[in-house]
């Protein structure tokens, strides 16, 4: 994918469909979340606001990996054993990126081709129904909410 990178892509158990997508969008693997990955990867991003992710990330980063929680809001994480944490392997969240990571991403992003973003859009007034329509996988991609 961009920059020559190879990407895997979880998702919740048994979504087939999601997984599809993801290799459709040129994931080189994907597969349920409580699955191992194919290979030990460099670095994994938790979308999902579930913090029991956490432990099986850093199950499947490498020594010297990290693990980014990419919510604004997760649940608690559970005690996971602290060799996971073991040989250089990182865990951060978005609360602790800072201005400079932000212009550094964003200025990348300008080197890359254009990304493919699927959304599907709801009315503001719709802002449950998208949520339920996430959770229940009804659709692949973002849900947007639309000022009335």
């Amino acid at each position: 994918m961009a920059q020559g990178r190879r990407v895997h892509a979880f998702t919740r158990a048994g979504d087939v469909a999601a997984q599809q997508h993801a290799r459709a969008l040129g994931c080189a693997w994907a597969g349920d979340a409580e699955q191992a990955p194919p290979e030990p990867l460099d670095a994994a991003i938790l979308f999902a606001p579930v913090g029991e992710l956490v432990p099986l990330a850093l199950r499947a980063v490498r020594k010297g990996g990290r693990v980014v929680c990419g919510g604004i809001h997760m649940s608690d994480i559970p005690s996971f054993p602290y060799a996971l944490l073991w040989q250089e392997r990182q865990l951060r969240s978005v609360a602790n990126l800072t201005r400079a990571d932000a212009q550094e991403f964003f200025a990348a992003l300008q080197t890359l081709p254009p990304l493919r973003v699927h959304t599907r859009p709801y009315p503001l007034q719709a802002a449950q129904q998208a949520m339920d329509d996430l959770r229940a996988g009804r659709f692949q991609g973002a849900a947007v909410l639309l000022p009335d």
